[in-house]
């Protein structure tokens, strides 16, 4: 079997590691490329040095070089970053798996619009379980929202800068969709000091900052009497990075197109 060739950028961050150390423990894998900012100390540093692994890639800021024989590029880093990287996804002929959150709308479209040349998986957490939680929220929703009132909480560590989380987002997204509400109209992210009681409608979001949390979300159903809570905590960036390697031999026989963690696992509804 041909080996899948990837460059992994942000690799001298906590995410960068965790997908390096799955390639280089995967005999299918092939790590040709580790990126990351100029200013990083790991720069010039074996990209598998911190794992006790030599994986004789250097990390390295230069992304300009020849990629021929580069298949698929994985990135979580930050939006302003991920567009850059998009670009050169295009520019390449690359698959991409993108796991970055905090985008906005347009930057939102941008990627839509890149998918119709290249193969995209574009995930807000590419943890498996995560996804299927995804998928018994939308069923939990549909039998509950009449009588349950719904909320989404989220904690990470104390890194983190985007607020709520791009899972806590999907997780209300399919809340709104199997409910028919609208998440920018029914959306409650903040409550402070005397307020309205709380509408029928209401999705409300609390968000959680500290020390070295890697994830956890819940969606709270609260009824009169009883109280259902759909629950996922991330222990190990593990979880993710497994993801992304899952999203990224999905794409690696793909030509175009825009794709979730879904798709991946086969988690859709036959239409």
């Amino acid at each position: 079997m041909k080996k899948i060739n990837i460059i992994v950028v942000g690799a001298s961050g906590k995410m960068g590691q965790a997908i390096i150390k799955e390639i280089l423990e995967n005999s299918e894998l092939n790590l040709i490329m580790a990126i990351d900012i100029k200013t990083s100390p790991r720069i010039g540093k074996d990209a598998g040095e911190l794992m006790g692994i030599e994986s004789n890639i250097k990390i390295s800021s230069d992304l300009s070089a020849d990629k021929a024989q580069a298949n698929v590029l994985i990135d979580f880093t930050r939006p302003e970053a991920s567009l850059g990287y998009l670009d050169f996804c295009v520019q390449n002929n690359l698959a991409y798996v993108l796991g970055t959150t905090g985008f906005s709308d347009s930057e939102k479209n941008k990627i839509s619009l890149a998918a119709k040349e290249i193969p995209i998986c574009f995930a807000p957490n590419m943890s498996i379980g995560v996804n299927v939680l995804i998928s018994l929220v939308e069923k939990a929703t549909k039998s509950l929202y009449d009588d349950f009132d719904i909320e989404i909480m989220e904690s990470h560590h104390k890194h983190k800068v985007d607020a709520p989380s791009g899972t806590a987002i999907r997780l209300g997204e399919e809340v709104a969709k199997a409910s028919n509400r609208n998440l920018n109209e029914d959306a409650v992210f903040s409550r402070e000091g005397i307020q309205k009681e709380r509408q029928k409608k209401d999705i409300g979001f609390s968000v959680v900052r500290g020390g070295d949390i890697v994830g956890d979300h819940t969606v709270l159903f609260a009824g009169d009497g009883e109280r259902i809570e759909l629950t996922h905590k991330a222990g190990s960036r593990t979880t993710f990075s497994k993801g992304a390697i899952k999203a990224a031999r999905f794409l690696n026989n793909k030509t175009k197109g825009l794709f979730d963690m879904f798709d991946v696992l086969n988690l859709k509804k036959e239409s």
